[in-house]
């Protein structure tokens, strides 16, 4: 194919309110290294950063010797970039958006459908599902990430009933015994029983949820004020969830789901069908092109409980089993791999110390961004026309069956996060 197929991209800031706001924010940092001349407000939120095709942000080429166009439209005229088996498994469409997320404020209790689901919903809901897509994701941090990922252990959510009253008087003492029970039981009972609390709760009367949080809350404070710690019921994240979402039942969840906090490098895999919320914290996040998520709490936006209790995956599993370990590459000792079992994406993390001076990126049969957190390098390639400058912050495009070659141009180690499709 005719023309350079690796090239810089300027994509797109999200400023959503539940964001970090100025520098704070890693997006905004992001943005100001990249571009000298941005100008960053300080009283704004930076809440991701879109890098890719998608048609409510979609990337802008940044090379005049290739096209002034979109990158999806791009794209659209240029089908074979994306690789033989992708181009055909996603009808000629990037399969995979990639960001950079910086959240302040915690971003509602949720999940989203398989593809079955995901379909039914858009026929019924098209203004609230708008498309037919499922929406995996994976979220890896770049700063301590703080999230909830799937339900806890039957025996740890017990002992929030013993210790949170306002916790079991939602619930009820009929569905509390019956998850007590379940222990002793088969799976399946535990399942079932688990499904049953978690609809008391969210299905509780706003009145009621409103009530018991007031009650709660001035317990926890309380405590703190009186010098007594309270990690034994999470009380600092409850007092912070109620300070965002005053009354809302989503401040409850934090007693069914496991609280996670990644350190840098660690992600977490969201499966359909997994509850989970973002709760603090700067993440690289890829996921498979939708806008299907159903919500029941901590979200202004729409709701929609019933469809949310009736479609989650009740297995509790303990944290350390939510975290997703990347494997590390046998040819290339600064690749590490994280790979979901979806076909829509990959993640790749490359650590260069800048004692290589060239690196080579590994070719495949897929387009990717990269996108750089750390380090200062020219990008090369036999279809660019000259070499690519490229610096924190900075996106690159690369187009199936490219190689693409890295020189530091500064003393410093290089880091950088690449999205692709492995089929």
């Amino acid at each position: 194919m005719a023309g350079p197929r690796v090239f810089p991209l300027s994509c797109v800031v999200q400023q959503y309110a539940w964001g970090k706001k100025g520098s704070n924010s890693e997006v905004a940092r992001l943005l100001a290294s990249s571009d000298p001349l941005a100008q960053i407000s300080e009283d704004k939120p930076y809440a991701e950063l879109w890098m890719g095709a998608h048609p409510r942000g979609d990337a802008k080429i940044f090379d005049n010797h290739v096209s002034q166009k979109t990158l999806g439209q791009w794209i659209a005229e240029n089908q074979d970039c994306l690789g033989s088996k992708v181009k055909v498994a996603f009808k000629g469409k990037l399969p995979f958006l990639f960001k950079v997320l910086s959240v302040e404020t915690a971003l509602s209790i949720q999940a989203h459908p398989n593809k079955e689901l995901a379909e039914k919903l858009h026929f019924q809901a098209p203004q609230h599902y708008p498309d037919a897509n499922h929406k995996p994701e994976m979220a890896i941090a770049l700063t301590s990430f703080q999230g909830l990922c799937g339900f806890r252990p039957v025996e740890e959510i017990l002992t929030f009933l013993k210790k949170v009253p306002e916790f079991q008087l939602l619930i009820g003492d009929d569905a509390a015994t019956q998850l007590r029970q379940s222990v002793r039981s088969d799976p399946q009972m535990v399942t079932s029983a688990l499904r049953s609390c978690f609809s008391h709760l969210m299905k509780s009367e706003k009145k009621a949820v409103a009530e018991q949080l007031n009650v709660l809350v001035k317990r926890i404070s309380q405590q703190v004020s009186a010098g007594n710690n309270m990690d034994d019921i999470c009380g600092e994240l409850l007092l912070r969830l109620h300070q965002q979402y005053p009354g809302d039942i989503g401040c409850f969840a934090i007693y069914f789901l496991n609280l996670l906090i990644l350190k840098p490098g660690e992600a977490m895999f969201l499966e359909a069908s997994v509850p989970h919320a973002y709760l603090e914290g700067d993440c690289v996040e890829c996921m498979a092109c939708s806008d299907n998520t159903v919500r029941a709490g901590l979200t202004p936006k729409f709701i929609d409980v019933p469809t949310l209790c009736d479609m989650l995956n009740y297995t509790p599993t303990p944290s350390k089993d939510r975290l997703f370990p990347p494997s590390h590459s046998q040819e290339d000792p600064y690749l590490s791999i994280y790979d979901p079992p979806v076909p829509d994406f990959t993640v790749m993390k490359m650590e260069v110390p800048s004692s290589v001076t060239e690196y080579k990126v590994s070719v495949l049969d897929s387009a990717s961004i990269l996108l750089v957190v750390k380090g200062t390098v020219t990008a090369s390639s036999p279809t660019a026309q000259a070499a690519i400058p490229l610096q924190r912050g900075g996106v690159l495009f690369v187009g199936a069956n490219e190689s693409v070659t890295l020189k530091h141009t500064a003393s410093q180690d290089l880091v950088l996060f690449r999205a692709c499709c492995l089929l």
